[in-house]
């Protein structure tokens, strides 16, 4: 199994707390989600985060709709959190977030690392359009941080 590694990170112009507080609620997820994915979140709300909690989605990639369950290995309020994937499109999927403090803004940093199934065939699709499409999401997301963050400040 390959491991590959995807790291982003974001300067936040906004508070730990505040920061902290969004990604908290994992509500907020499908907003950072692009709508291409048709990402749903299945597990009722208000959903609690702590170490332990699961939460079931349902995404679409490619015209197939896929049901991912992740469970939270570590929280660590506000500075960290995991997700790890139980069922889902990955052979492995460990998501590590983590936030520190700026005084006044926040760095938040992305930590994915993630395996494929289906051996030289999943790397042969890692090449051609998975890696694309984490950057891709990334991206959006990193955008819409930006935007949802910079409407708070008004």
């Amino acid at each position: 199994m390959k491991i590959h590694t995807l790291q982003k990170e974001q300067i936040i112009s906004q508070p730990l707390s505040t920061v902290f507080s969004f990604f908290d609620q994992p509500e907020n997820l499908s907003l950072l989600t692009p709508k291409s994915m048709r990402f749903i979140i299945l597990t009722p709300s208000p959903i609690q985060m702590k170490t332990g909690a699961e939460i079931d989605y349902r995404i679409w990639l490619m015209g197939i709709p896929l049901k991912w369950k992740t469970l939270i290995t570590l929280y660590e309020p506000p500075f960290r959190f995991v997700d790890e994937q139980v069922k889902g499109p990955y052979q492995y999927w460990h998501h590590l977030h983590t936030f520190k403090d700026l005084g006044g803004r926040t760095l938040m940093q992305d930590e994915v690392r993630y395996a494929l199934p289906y051996g030289p065939l999943g790397e042969m699709a890692h090449c051609l359009w998975v890696k694309r499409q984490l950057n891709t999401i990334f991206d959006f997301r990193y955008k819409k941080i930006e935007e949802l963050f910079r409407k708070k400040k008004k």
